[in-house]
């Protein structure tokens, strides 16, 4: 079954190109993927393992299984890709090219998520920004400007991608064998394999100073592959360094916890400003982003200060961990749901302008309704699964700690960070009033409302927003 879960997309963009109905084609694929991962990660028993030799020397095998973490991870892969089908606008004649992009990029992050070897965990997510350079050249949006933005996303996740694959070997090499079952703490050259892996997955996930590509290449890119990427791929550098960071280099992953710690608060408080600044929707909504990549780091940087240990003695995931778990899922649903809504107002207005948008509630009241929802999941309100996942990054911070001992590193870190909650407040709450509410400007006056097809992807993952903040066990629960 797991194996389906990838092949099935590849086989479904074989068939667009082949002349197979492109857009029924990718919703079908999209929906059946959806359906066998919420049954992988119901019955895991039933899903099992896969594991082929590809190569004999060095062993590199092609080998899935379903954890906790990997079963979250894949659930939000297959939800996101079906909200990412149902968006957007595919300009005509460009049907192949769109929908067999969807799928390459939903294959690849499920093979990354799934995979238990080294050498496929990072191959199935080079397979996955192939086809998203070339959307956000090809079709993105920004006239001759999306070229020169693809380039630069391109040139900062190949840098990413080659330090990452330094590290990597550097640890593999040392442990003779790329196994996930075999991860464990090298016992040399810590510091550098440390280092290498924060710098290259770092940059993967848009991490302080190397987040410059990332607000722009989301402005431009078209909705699926912004969804797609903010939501579900930026995730795979944090995985990975829950993953394979903590595992192979916990000493030093320590060695770098300060330096880590401040990258961070660039994300959060230096960001968040910039955030606050923007004067266009799709390039807050990509800053927004970035931004909150900071609390996920903040909760992995908890996990390192606490020893590097992820996993308790019953095999559960400790609390940061966890917390760094739920928020990525959270975030990938929230900021899905904010592109893709982003996306019909640019479509129904004309413009992502805040100054030339207002009184867009007027016309297009269930709009309004839906983007309020994912602004409010953004800044972290009660009742909707960020808040769940944020709440728990604070409480990781202090985990261990006791008032009469003097503040950490960790702890002092989290106290700022917390200041980012009020800065998300400003920037989406004033994103929302210039947008929907005031007098009704020229661009709005035309504004229709979703329709049925339109809101069918935002309800999905409103549905799962809700869901998740209710009842966070959903998840969590698949992390015992």
């Amino acid at each position: 079954m797991l194996l389906a879960l990838i092949i099935l997309p590849l086989l479904a963009a074989v068939a667009i190109f082949f002349g197979s109905p492109a857009r029924l084609t990718t919703l079908a694929a999209a929906v059946i993927n959806l359906v066998l991962g919420v049954f992988a990660v119901a019955c895991p028993d039933f899903a099992g393992t896969f594991s082929i030799l590809v190569l004999a020397d060095p062993a590199i095998h092609l080998s899935l299984g379903l954890d906790g973490m990997s079963s979250v991870m894949l659930l939000l892969s297959v939800i996101v890709t079906l909200a990412a089908t149902l968006s957007g606008t595919c300009p005509e004649g460009k049907e192949k090219l769109w929908f067999s992009s969807i799928l390459l990029i939903a294959a690849g992050a499920i093979g990354a998520f799934i995979s238990t070897d080294l050498f496929f965990f990072s191959a199935f997510h080079e397979l996955a920004l192939i086809p998203t350079f070339l959307m956000m050249g090809i079709l993105g949006r920004g006239g001759n400007d999306r070229v020169a933005i693809a380039w630069k996303a391109t040139v900062y996740l190949a840098f990413g991608s080659i330090v990452l694959l330094a590290g990597l070997l550097l640890a593999a090499t040392q442990l003779d064998s790329f196994a996930f079952s075999d991860l464990k703490a090298v016992g040399e050259h810590q510091n550098a394999i440390a280092l290498l892996l924060i710098i290259g997955f770092g940059t993967l996930v848009s991490l302080f100073p190397l987040h410059s590509w990332a607000a722009p290449a989301y402005a431009s890119a078209p909705a699926p592959i912004a969804m797609l990427h903010a939501g579900v791929l930026k995730k795979f550098g944090l995985y990975g360094l829950l993953r394979v960071g903590l595992a192979v280099a916990p000493e030093g992953m320590q060695h770098w916890l300060n330096l880590l710690l401040v990258l961070l608060l660039g994300n959060i408080i230096w960001v968040g400003f910039v955030t606050i600044n923007q004067k266009n929707l799709s390039t807050m909504l990509g800053n927004s982003s970035v931004m909150h990549m900071g609390y996920i780091f903040l909760a992995i940087a908890a996990a390192i200060g606490t020893g590097g240990v992820i996993f308790t003695a019953d095999g559960a995931l400790t609390l940061a961990a966890s917390a760094a778990v739920l928020l990525m899922f959270a975030h990938g649903i929230s900021i899905a749901l904010s592109f893709s809504l982003a996306d019909r107002i640019e479509s129904k207005t004309g413009t992502l302008e805040l100054n030339k948008l207002g009184g867009l509630a007027k016309t297009a009241p269930k709009l309004a309704f839906l983007f309020g929802l994912a602004g409010m999941a953004s800044i972290g309100l009660p009742g909707l699964a960020n808040f769940a996942g944020e709440i728990m990054v604070f409480f990781s911070g202090f985990q261990g700690w006791t008032p009469d001992q003097p503040l950490g590193p960790v702890q002092i870190t989290t106290m700022i960070a917390i200041w980012g909650v009020v800065m998300s407040a400003v920037y989406m709450l004033r994103a929302f009033r210039q947008t929907f509410q005031g007098p009704l400007e020229a661009k709005c006056e035309n504004a229709t409302d979703l329709t049925i097809l339109e809101k069918a992807p935002a309800a999905l993952l409103a549905l799962v927003l809700l869901a998740v903040g209710l009842y966070p066990n959903l998840l969590l629960n698949l992390l015992k």
